[in-house]
């Protein structure tokens, strides 16, 4: 037995130990001592590691197993004596477990947008909810996609038979938005809105794509602002909600509603110094959302003075986040109702 084997078996040793007199036993396969593990898989010499990596994922299976079986026996109803003698009144305090309510959790897309809304709320920008069906005046028109544009195709989402969609993203909101506020221009005041929201599109869907997902859209507006400015709200986010100091980079594309048009990535937060890194295929960029400064026809429509007023505007997937954030590997786990994968949030 080699130093790794001794490593493997005293951590099992260990956690079963743990899970006896845990309250939480999913956490157990949560453990910092279960993903320090993992983590030399790489570090391994070359002969060593596919034996090693054996190892370690069948401890994970071996815990998970027990884990299964311990809830399975936790959540088994207690017998009921019905010879036992009570009154009408009385209620029966060994029942079954399911007559007891249980205490559910929030879904982790709904934990994270918590925790994003809280980050922007701090930067001075107020939150509004995006709609679940729309008009295609607020999908297209107001953002500079004319009828039978090209661009429409990027777009295919669910219609109605009475002509209303299904959004398939969040920027349905901003002529809205910029209509309801552009008199606190005047005023002196910046229009600073975020706008969380379901979405959905006609998708293939696989790990990466899902028919229905979340989208944050951000928009920005006010007099000599320039990408500079959206370039840095990003950045501070992002270094924010990841927990470190990201750096961050945009390059040319197009979208109808903003001019210049970019996508914007970050940095790999879980790169290593001369390590493979399979999150971002070792390129060091996740490219995160679509972003650019918003295109004058679309505040005219609005009417904002597009030579007087400048905006930014950017818009990117929730669960895009989230996956970077925890290393979840399919976008599907969120919306399946799966209640192994939900109950390690």
């Amino acid at each position: 037995m080699n130093y790794s084997d001794q490593q493997v078996a005293k951590v099992a040793e260990k956690l079963k130990a743990e899970l006896a007199s845990a309250e939480d036993k999913r956490s157990i396969l949560r453990s910092n001592d279960l993903k320090a593990l993992y983590a030399q898989i790489s570090s391994m010499p070359e002969d060593q590691r596919a034996k090693y990596g054996e190892e370690v994922n069948g401890l994970r299976a071996e815990l998970e197993a027990l884990v299964n079986s311990a809830q399975d026996e936790q959540e088994k109803p207690a017998p009921i004596d019905l010879t036992a003698p009570f009154d009408v009144n009385q209620s029966v305090t060994n029942g079954p477990k399911f007559l007891a309510a249980q205490q559910g959790s929030k879904h982790p897309i709904m934990v994270e947008l918590d925790k994003i809304l809280d980050i922007y709320a701090r930067m001075g920008f107020s939150a509004i909810e995006s709609r679940q069906i729309d008009d295609d005046y607020h999908m297209f028109e107001s953002l500079n996609f004319p009828k039978g544009h090209p661009a429409r195709d990027d777009y295919d989402t669910f219609v109605t038979t009475e002509g209303l969609i299904a959004p398939a993203h969040t920027s349905t909101m901003q002529n809205r938005i910029l209509k309801a506020n552009k008199d606190s221009l005047d005023q002196g005041k910046p229009i600073a809105y975020v706008v969380p929201g379901r979405c959905f599109r006609n998708e293939d869907v696989d790990a990466r794509h899902d028919h229905t997902f979340y989208q944050i859209e951000g928009v920005y507006v006010d007099k000599n602002i320039n990408t500079g400015n959206l370039v840095a709200v990003l950045q501070t986010f992002f270094t924010d909600y990841y927990g470190k100091k990201m750096d961050v980079k945009i390059q040319p594309f197009y979208f109808p509603f903003t001019e210049p048009s970019f996508e914007f990535a970050i940095s790999c937060p879980f790169c290593k110094d001369g390590e493979t890194c399979h999150v971002c295929s070792s390129s060091r960029w996740i490219e995160l959302l679509g972003c650019g400064m918003i295109h004058p026809n679309v505040l005219k429509e609005a009417g904002i003075d597009p030579s007087v007023y400048t905006g930014f505007a950017w818009g990117g997937g929730i669960e895009r986040l989230v996956m970077i954030k925890y290393g979840i590997e399919d976008i599907r786990y969120f919306e399946s109702g799966k209640l192994e994968f939900l109950r390690q949030f």
